[in-house]
């Protein structure tokens, strides 16, 4: 199973689907997967969503911020055995076609990002169901985890 940023945010920020996104991590056959680009994503985020609590829309994201959002997040994929996975040579080209096939950019209701491209093309080349939230990549042919 490949996690999806917005899969591990939820966890996270124990919004309401965080109970049934740990219960199909749970209940998954096969290791759990994430790449670097995920990790990012989920940092830069969270770090993003607190610092708008602390200090505001408009001020800068600290440093240190993203620094101990960054631990946390590394602890969770750490405690729940989660594997990067190595983002192999080419990868671009699947993200490309889900992008032309998929993305915000040819204005198709899914509305892929460069995040979720990345992410379609990781569980692609995994052959492995993505685990998400929303419903962008149900709109895709990538199997559901």
């Amino acid at each position: 199973m490949f996690l999806d940023a917005s899969a591990i945010v939820a966890i996270l920020k124990g919004e309401n689907d965080a109970g049934s996104l740990i219960a199909r991590m749970n209940a998954s056959k096969e290791p759990l997967h994430y790449s670097s680009l995920v990790v990012f994503e989920v940092v830069v985020s969270l770090a993003r969503q607190k610092k708008i609590a602390l200090l505001g829309e408009h001020a800068p994201t600290p440093p240190d911020l993203l620094a101990s959002t960054q631990v946390s997040v590394e602890g969770f994929l750490r405690d729940i055995g989660a594997i990067e996975v190595e983002l192999p040579t080419g990868l671009h080209k699947t993200a490309l076609d889900a992008a032309r096939t998929y993305g915000r950019f040819v204005s198709h209701s899914a509305k892929l990002n460069f995040g979720d491209c990345f992410s379609y093309a990781c569980a692609k080349q995994l052959r492995s169901p993505l685990l998400f939230v929303g419903d962008d990549f149900s709109k895709t042919d990538i199997e559901s985890a």
